[in-house]
């Protein structure tokens, strides 16, 4: 996943909270991104992983 184009040239990827789960657990998955120096945001079962680049909310 932090592999993908996106993630690389600093984009954000979406993966669903289920598969995170199923395939490394949810605290692997957080070390990795906070390894990374991403930031990941859950909404209705699916994540966000969005670049280090500080992030903000819409009204």
């Amino acid at each position: 996943m932090f592999e993908a184009k996106s993630a690389r040239e600093g984009g954000a990827i979406r993966r669903s909270l289920r598969d995170i789960e199923r395939m490394v657990g949810r605290d692997v998955f957080l070390r990795e991104v906070e390894r990374h120096g991403f930031e990941a945001i859950e909404d209705r079962g699916q994540v966000v992983v969005c670049n280090a680049a500080p992030t903000r909310r819409f009204p």
